[in-house]
């Protein structure tokens, strides 16, 4: 057994407590002991997915709520647009508090919903895949997609709380588990380089079992992102280091179906270092340790589309103003930078 496992197991943590921009909690710990403390006394309507009625339906039916479709085809203004007006017949109002319990695209809808019905009303989250806790319900970035671009349509509005419960996380296909740790990497590599050597001398088939180790991990994650979003909430300076590996990712998403979320970041993470290792910026061994890394925990590392047209869809991203682009590059592990440049400075760059 490895150190790092060995101490967490002596540890037994129950929760941690995150705290962002003084008016929103993220608490990692169990579901049963937080909600009834976390909860205002009002109405509360639930905002959930089909899947997670099938395997948590005593929870939702405690409460009144709507269901949306899965997947990234549910992320649109036409889901919007039967919230709001499933919202509307049933009567919420400005005391309504909206609850989102599901996966990144379940929070992401609340949290505009919540953020636009009647000008605003408060919102929670509880979080139920790894992803979802460790980076898309976290931050206080709510939005839709349009015509297949990723999060055109969106506010910056921080929830309530963040419930993130990783014994929620056992229902989760092996693929689903994987693709949240594409964005723990990311953390680690951005700024703890403790969470990236955990992840090295852990056995990470079983680390989805590994309740007391997976918590830890979770919450410094967690804690690289909201560190990050407490300094900068609206991306206009170190909340743009959250981006590694995505603007590529988010083209590759664009381009083509074969991948989800995680494993285009993956490639994405991949690609960037190379770039980064290139240009002179990071050791070989560390771009190395990157892929390793990656490798272990089952990504394939190659585009599933030829990087020509990746790069075709990368002038559309939101990163990019007029004909530059901001670009995160690992400099270390634990440790990138910002550059804005040409964008065909980076299509020449990636296909070197």
């Amino acid at each position: 057994m490895c150190y790092f496992c060995s101490t967490i197991q002596a540890l037994t943590v129950m929760r941690h407590v995150i705290n962002i921009k003084g008016r929103s909690k993220v608490v990692v710990g169990r579901l049963g002991e937080l909600l009834p403390e976390l909860l205002p006394a009002k109405r509360v309507i639930v905002i959930s997915d089909t899947n997670i009625d099938r395997h948590y339906h005593s929870l939702l039916e405690q409460y009144e709520y709507i269901l949306i479709g899965l997947g990234e085809a549910s992320k649109t203004i036409h889901t919007l647009d039967m919230i709001y007006r499933r919202l509307i017949e049933m009567g919420a109002d400005r005391s309504t508090f909206i609850l989102g319990i599901g996966g990144g695209i379940v929070t992401d809808i609340t949290g505009f919903v919540a953020s636009t019905y009647m000008r605003g009303v408060e919102f929670g989250f509880i979080s139920t895949t790894l992803l979802g806790q460790v980076d898309a319900s976290v931050g206080g970035k709510n939005g839709v997609n349009m015509d297949g671009y990723k999060n055109m349509i969106g506010t910056f509005n921080q929830p309530s709380f963040v419930v993130c419960d990783v014994e929620m996380l056992h229902t989760l296909p092996r693929r689903e588990f994987r693709t949240g740790l594409a964005e723990i990497i990311k953390a680690g590599v951005i700024a703890d380089a403790t969470l990236l050597e955990m992840l090295e001398e852990c056995d990470l088939e079983k680390l989805a079992g590994n309740h007391e180790l997976l918590c830890e991990i979770v919450y410094r994650a967690i804690k690289v992102k909201a560190d990050i979003v407490e300094r900068d909430e609206r991306e206009s300076g170190d909340r743009r280091k959250l981006n590694l590996g995505h603007t590529l990712a988010h083209a590759i998403e664009k381009c083509s179906s074969v991948m989800n979320h995680g494993e285009a970041v993956a490639v994405g993470l991949s690609l960037i270092a190379h770039a980064a290792e290139r240009r002179g910026i990071l050791s070989s061994a560390d771009r190395e340790r990157i892929d390793n890394l990656l490798q272990r925990a089952g990504f394939v590392l190659e585009p599933p589309v030829e990087t020509r047209y990746l790069l075709k869809a990368v002038k559309k991203d939101k990163k990019s103003e007029g004909e530059q682009i901001y670009i995160i590059f690992p400099t270390d592990i634990g440790c990138c930078k910002v550059e804005q440049m040409a964008v065909e400075e980076f299509k020449s760059l990636i296909m070197a």
